[in-house]
Formats: C-alpha cells, structure tokens, sequence
C-alpha cells in the first residue's frame, strides 16, 4: 500500500514539473518577439490622353481648319513651348499657366502675318499653321511669367513640323505659328491637363 502511494505521489509530482517547464518555455518564447507589420502602399499617376499615331486622321479633310472655344472667364499665358518627335507624327506643345480651358483656332495659312500689326513673320518650311489659342490674359492678368525661351524653337530635322515661332497675344489670343513640311499635312488638337497644355500633332 506505501509502494502505491509512493508511485501516485511520483507521477504527480513528474506531471506538476511537466507543467511548469511547459509554461516556462512558452513565456521564453514571448520575450523580445515583435508582431510584423506589412504595409503595402500603391500609387497610381493621373493618367494623360493624348493623340497617338493612329488618332491623327490621314484623309485630305483632316488638313482643314480645327476650332473649339474658351472655357468662360479663361485667363491663360503660354508659359512653355516645346516640340517632340513620335512614331508617325511630330507634336507641339504650348504649356499654358493661369486659370481656364483654352479654346483654339489653328488652320493653314499663305502668310504668317502677325494680328494687330499685320507684321509678316519668317517662318521656315513648306507650309504655315496659324495657331490662335482662345482665352489667352497678358501676364499682368493671368498672374504667370510668359515663355521666354528661344524663338524660333527648332524642331528635330526630317520630321513634318520644322519649327515653332512667337507666342504674342493681342485682344485675349495668343498667336503663334508653326512651320509645316509640306502644305496638307493632317493634323489634330487637343487639351491635357496638369498642366494645361494645348497639343497640336502633325503627321508625319
């Protein structure tokens, strides 16, 4: 009878140290174990339309005059002019600072005369695109500094726009003129925003 309650006694007392141990090795486990935290952050661009090589028409009445008006109350300074070469199409751009959606008269023309003084203006290439940006401010009203770059901006040889002159406005238009290649040359305009900026691809 004291040999069983001795073996009951030694069990019990395996299966309290069983116990403890367990436990022990749990809180040892705890200690100086951060949780992870994995934090994913996408980010995703305005996306930008825009006209691509197939966009620009090839038929003969795409070269004909392109016209759209000014948002109301537009107040805008070119701030930029640059040119670009593309697959199937060469592009301006004029970059435009103050407030408003641009509208826009661009057709081609026998003589680059300049509105107001009727000054003719030298323009390089086989043809003229007159191009009159709508809803135009002198700078003193648009609250912007105008482009003040090079004129005429050069556009990359071999291409269908050869170059870029002026940017001046009179009675709230903004005229400048691009050198064409070859009078006939379809053409499309466009407006992209952030920033604004009035688009004119030539095809090529």
């Amino acid at each position: 009878m004291m040999r069983v309650r001795a073996a009951v006694v030694l069990v019990a007392a395996a299966l309290v140290v069983a116990g403890c141990s367990a436990a022990d090795g749990e809180r040892d486990s705890d200690v100086g174990v951060a949780p992870t935290v994995t934090e994913t952050v996408t980010s995703t661009p305005p996306s930008e339309t825009g006209s691509t090589a197939s966009d620009v028409p090839t038929d003969g009445e795409s070269a004909g005059p392109k016209t759209a008006p000014a948002g109301e109350g537009a107040r805008l300074t070119v701030t930029d002019i640059r040119t670009g070469s593309h697959d199937g199409f060469d592009r301006v751009v004029y970059e435009l600072g103050g407030s408003g959606r641009p509208g826009w008269r661009v057709a081609y023309v026998d003589e680059a005369l300049q509105d107001g003084s009727g000054f003719p203006v030298d323009v390089a290439g086989g043809a003229i695109l007159d191009v009159q940006i709508t809803g135009s401010a002198y700078p003193f009203d648009s609250g912007v500094e105008p482009y003040a770059g090079p004129d005429p901006i050069r556009a990359q040889p071999g291409g269908s726009v050869v170059e870029v002159r002026g940017a001046l406005v009179f009675e709230g238009v903004t005229q400048s003129f691009i050198g064409v290649s070859e009078r006939g040359a379809p053409f499309t305009v466009d407006v992209l925003t952030n920033p604004t900026r009035l688009v004119i691809d030539v095809q090529r």
